[in-house]
């Protein structure tokens, strides 16, 4: 089904993990998907990989530090330079620094809460003005379950989450009558690199919390997004919707 047919997307954080499956998902519907990323080499490889199952759309990789402001600015410019607008953004990109918070250096914070929030807060501004002008636009943050109920040791990660829930229920009130949407999904556990590193002793521990008694995939986040980026969610805006297999019920 290509019901992006010709839309124009960004995706930050796209070479792995949940950013990837959404890049994917998207160019499946028929999207042209500007995927953005650090590592140049993995974002090559999602681009072939909307290629070799023939994707109605495309996956065009764009190296992009998102911790750095006039990167974000350059590439919003030359994807409307290109495309002449942008119909979608997905801000995904996100780090971990964990560790307890008395222990916690100002880096620790600063990093996480700029990666993981500052640089949305950039990237939607530099996008919003095209939207504002088209009075159309689908955005989506993907937060975390830790910025709804916390996590020890993830005082800086969870503060960036929660931060991207209220900048996005904010913004939604702002561009609702210009015809754009505003949304976030917040993932529990999902199998990516980040969960990967945690001890299997410790990951058995979660999952029998989790109703579902298992952890989710890229794919499970990917299919909520392409959702919310859709034709079917036009009177959706301002919502978190929770991706957790039943953890917060």
């Amino acid at each position: 089904m290509a019901e992006l047919e010709n839309q124009i997307a960004i995706v930050t954080g796209a070479s792995r993990g949940i950013g990837r499956s959404v890049a994917l998902m998207l160019a499946e519907r028929g999207a042209r998907v500007v995927a953005c990323a650090r590592n140049e080499e993995n974002l090559a490889a999602v681009s072939a990989a909307a290629r070799e199952a023939s994707a109605s759309g495309e996956v065009i990789p764009r190296r992009l530090d998102v911790s750095c402001r006039g990167e974000i600015d350059a590439l919003v410019d030359e994807v409307v330079g290109r495309f002449e607008r942008i119909d979608i953004l997905v801000n995904n990109a996100g780090i971990t620094k964990d560790g307890l918070l008395l222990n916690m250096e100002d880096e620790q914070f600063d990093e996480v809460l700029t990666v993981n929030l500052r640089s949305a807060f950039w990237m939607t501004r530099s996008v919003l003005k095209f939207m504002v002008r088209a009075r159309r636009g689908r955005i989506v943050n993907i937060s975390s379950i830790s910025g709804v109920m916390g996590n020890v040791g993830q005082a800086n990660y969870a503060a960036s989450k929660a931060g991207l829930i209220g900048m996005s229920k904010s913004l939604a009130k702002e561009v609702a009558r210009r015809g754009i949407t505003c949304n976030v999904v917040a993932p529990g556990f999902i199998t990516t690199d980040m969960t990967e590193v945690i001890p299997e002793d410790i990951k058995k521990q979660f999952q029998s919390l989790i109703p579902m008694r298992r952890f989710g995939s890229p794919e499970d986040v990917a299919g909520v997004v392409d959702f919310l980026v859709g034709p079917g969610s036009a009177y959706v805006t301002g919502q978190v919707i929770v991706v957790d297999g039943g953890l917060l019920m």
